[in-house]
């Protein structure tokens, strides 16, 4: 089953182009690692996949839905780049407000409540404003949510964000284990030493179109870091492909 698809997909703001004749048909139960430059396309793809705008040609596919169906958004979890929460509600009525609304209720709301909190380490923060907590604590919060009801689907956006290094490795496990209970995960970050370790399949923008698309295995080369890879590939695809204007990563 093919989970996230983009098929011939363009997407313009104005007169700068964002994305270009970008192909992607990603199956069910795969890591994929979502990588670029600044300006490479990253968040707009992910902003197409959520369904937070439309393209300016091509198709976008969530589980064979158009994302603006509601229905293609059931199962999801996704973890912004840039995670803003309502200050002054308390970590618990803030799980419990996300979980209704991905539709749990009753005991089983409680169940997924409970198990987010103690998978994430805040057991002892439930009480707290939101706007009282660390950076690494919201962090910790945003993932939280993200993982309310075990999504089928993953979206996570720079996911170590703000987090210590025990935050870090703790981030690791939980995707690790999102992914060994077949789960799709699409994870956009600039911290490649992490996405080698979760992901098996990664793709690389650059300048609004797919320059790799692949198992990571098949990436690199002997002895080659995904980091290496990267460098190397991006910088053999510097005018290569034909310009794209700023983009709004």
């Amino acid at each position: 089953m093919i989970a996230l698809e983009l098929a011939g997909v363009s997407k313009r703001y104005g007169l700068r182009r964002a994305l270009e004749r970008v192909n992607l048909a990603l199956p069910a139960g795969t890591a994929v690692g979502l990588l670029g430059p600044n300006g490479a396309g990253k968040t707009t793809a992910l902003r197409l996949l959520l369904g937070f705008t439309r393209p300016t040609l091509g198709s976008v596919r969530l589980r064979g839905r158009d994302p603006y169906d509601p229905r293609s958004r059931e199962g999801l979890g996704y973890l912004p780049e840039r995670l803003r929460l309502p200050a002054r509600m308390s970590l618990n009525a803030f799980l419990h407000l996300h979980g209704a609304l991905a539709g749990l209720e009753g005991r089983a709301l409680e169940r997924a409540v409970e198990a987010v909190i103690e998978r994430t380490g805040l057991r002892e923060r439930t009480h707290e404003l939101l706007g009282s907590l660390s950076k690494g604590l919201a962090q910790r919060a945003g993932f939280a949510q993200a993982l309310l009801g075990e999504p089928e689907i993953l979206f996570l956006d720079e996911p170590g964000s703000g987090l210590d290094p025990l935050g870090v490795r703790d981030a690791r496990d939980w995707i690790q284990a999102a992914r060994g209970e077949g789960r799709t995960l699409l994870i956009s970050s600039h911290v490649l030493t992490e996405v080698e370790k979760v992901c098996d399949h990664i793709i690389i923008l650059h300048e609004g179109r797919v320059v790799v698309s692949g198992a990571l295995d098949a990436l690199l080369l002997a002895g080659e870091s995904l980091e290496d890879a990267f460098v190397r590939i991006v910088r053999g695809n510097q005018g290569a492909a034909a310009p794209v204007a700023g983009t709004t990563e």
